[in-house]
């Protein structure tokens, strides 16, 4: 599939200022010379905060990692996961079509959003807040149909559930990420036939809904001052090889002298060797410390 950038496209791009910290800290994760296979987490940080890849974005992150333009299009342009259209101000909903998602709805979702957002995908609304697409398998298959909401998962979907959440975040809520049908997380809907034990003591929510809840970054476009920029690989010295053991020089096999046998003669032999020249004694054969 061809994919080009958008014919309509802003003026310039800057990082927010905690995000060009992070972005630094990600550079300084690799080798001089080796600043490139940072471009992924660099392009990736730039769509968090606009929504959407711009080109001016593509092109300050190239300038960041030295890199040509046309290899920072390159990756943006081949990996589908950049956005390199505008999507909705609010959120941009990426449907998941594959089998399992596909068997149990899917399809109606996507109905869904054809009516509510607009009639193809990769198209904003009309008043601007969403857009959507379908996507190749999102790994939630013990919670289809699913779909992915700015950053988090809600799963578990019918259609009337898309249409409701649609409708909270039109009106600026968050609805908790998650199973939407009232399970913790992918265990059967009766409940656990198994680990009871860790049934007991868990938080409201299962670990990703939780994070989400507690950083609030479901929808929200990051400006890099969500969590602290943690960066432990800088400011520690290298740790030195540590010497290598000395291994003791192989001893060469002791290699004992021997002088050859002449092979005992029969009577015949002994009388033919009298009438010859006496034979001569096979020399004996040279060892390695001769």
């Amino acid at each position: 599939m061809l994919r080009r950038l958008h014919p309509v496209q802003p003026d310039s791009f800057a990082f927010t200022p905690a995000n060009l910290e992070w972005a630094k800290g990600q550079i300084s994760k690799y080798p001089e010379g080796r600043q490139a296979s940072a471009i992924i987490p660099l392009l990736w940080r730039a769509q968090e905060q606009e929504g959407w890849l711009t080109r001016k974005a593509i092109e300050t992150v190239a300038d960041m990692l030295g890199m040509a333009y046309i290899r920072a299009l390159e990756v943006a342009t081949f990996y589908f996961m950049f956005q390199l259209q505008p999507v909705g101000s609010i959120a941009h909903i990426q449907i998941c079509g594959t089998t399992t998602c596909m068997i149990c709805g899917a399809e109606d979702l996507v109905a869904v959003c054809k009516e509510l957002i607009a009639p193809a995908p990769h198209t904003l609304s009309k008043d601007g807040k969403f857009s959507w697409e379908e996507v190749e398998c999102m790994g939630a298959c013990a919670n289809a149909p699913m779909a992915q909401i700015g950053k988090d998962y809600y799963e578990d979907l019918t259609p009337a559930k898309l249409r409701d959440l649609i409708a909270r975040f039109s009106k600026g809520e968050v609805p908790v990420p998650g199973p939407q049908n009232g399970r913790y997380a992918a265990e059967p809907l009766s409940g656990l036939t198994t680990l009871k034990d860790f049934e007991s003591g868990k938080k409201q929510y299962n670990a990703s809904a939780q994070l989400a809840v507690d950083i609030g970054d479901t929808v929200k476009r990051i400006d890099g001052t969500e969590v602290p920029i943690l960066t432990p690989w800088l400011g520690k010295p290298a740790k030195a090889a540590a010497p290598a053991a000395k291994v003791p020089a192989a001893k060469a096999p002791a290699v004992r002298k021997t002088t050859a046998k002449a092979p005992a003669q029969t009577t015949a032999d002994a009388t033919t060797d009298a009438k010859a020249k006496p034979a001569r004694a096979p020399r004996a054969k040279k060892t390695d410390k001769e």
